[in-house]
């Protein structure tokens, strides 16, 4: 049973038997069956294993054979997969809706990133994660351990919705972070510009990252909910205004459709994958989106 909230043994006993598609295992990201286990020099040792006639002897451990009068061979692994880093969007709007029975979108982030983590660090492979609201609020650094997701796991819990937010800022402050090239996966409602959204991505992508781009909604802000007299209340900035939801429902409507159509457009335009998400829905779509892509 697990003891974290964002992590249901449901979930886990599903995440188990879950497989990515041919693209991935190709590409070998988020793949820790991708390693080939080549004899000779590379990266992380891995096993003796007994010597098979036709073996390179240059390879053979003769410290093993003198004590022994036996033949072993020294296997190293050589890692062909790349990293996941987590982008989590923590910024104020990303706390709506608030006092609510349905999820906040942070919430839905983090159920997410906290699956995403287990599978990846249950295959060998590294994960990163990091906050982010005006900048970087917390940063751990990839890594593959239990401990390391624990850390995660509770760093997600602890987290709660902050100030305002700049995507731009925080991409730019996390460039040096993240040292080696890998999946990037972003976790957000991108209330930004789509343009300078995709100016502080041009670095990443030009680095060779494999992006993924979860645009996170509420069902309210997808669609503006029929009501009376309403009074709106912007979560970063305080400001307010109070109109009739029916009067500007399809302006709203029409400017949701707009901004995802743009940062679509950006996206395919770069082969970056972009997905609008209802948090209405299940967050196992967003593994299905990832298997698709």
């Amino acid at each position: 049973m697990s003891r974290f909230k964002y992590l249901d043994p449901a979930d886990i006993r599903r995440l188990k038997n879950y497989e990515f598609g041919a693209k991935a295992m190709v590409e070998g990201y988020l793949s820790g069956r991708h390693r080939s286990h080549q004899r000779g020099s590379s990266i992380e040792f891995h096993e003796f294993r007994v010597y098979a006639e036709g073996d390179d002897l240059a390879k053979v451990d003769w410290r093993i054979f003198a004590r022994n009068d036996k033949l072993f061979l020294k296997t190293f692994e050589q890692e062909t997969n790349l990293e996941c880093h987590l982008f989590l969007d923590c910024s104020a709007s990303m706390g709506f809706p608030e006092n609510s029975e349905r999820l906040s979108k942070l919430e839905y982030a983090s159920y997410f990133a906290a699956a995403l983590a287990w599978w990846v660090i249950s295959k060998n492979d590294r994960v990163s994660l990091a906050l982010f609201d005006q900048g970087i609020r917390r940063f751990l650094p990839p890594g593959s351990t239990r401990k390391h997701l624990h850390d995660l796991l509770n760093t997600l819990e602890e987290t709660r919705a902050g100030s305002g937010t700049s995507i731009v800022e925080a991409l730019a402050k996390a460039q040096p972070l993240l040292k080696r090239r890998g999946t990037l996966v972003i976790l957000s409602d991108f209330f930004c510009d789509p343009a300078e959204l995709f100016r502080a991505l041009n670095a990443y992508i030009h680095r060779g990252f494999r992006i993924h781009l979860f645009h996170l909604l509420d069902p309210a802000e997808i669609q503006l909910e029929e009501r009376g007299l309403s009074r709106f209340v912007d979560m970063e900035s305080a400001s307010q205004v109070t109109v009739h939801p029916q009067s500007i429902r399809k302006a709203w409507n029409e400017e949701i459709v707009r901004h995802s159509r743009s940062l679509r457009a950006l996206a395919a335009s770069r082969q970056v994958d972009y997905a609008l998400c209802s948090t209405a829905d299940s967050y196992f779509s967003l593994f299905d989106r990832m298997r698709a892509h």
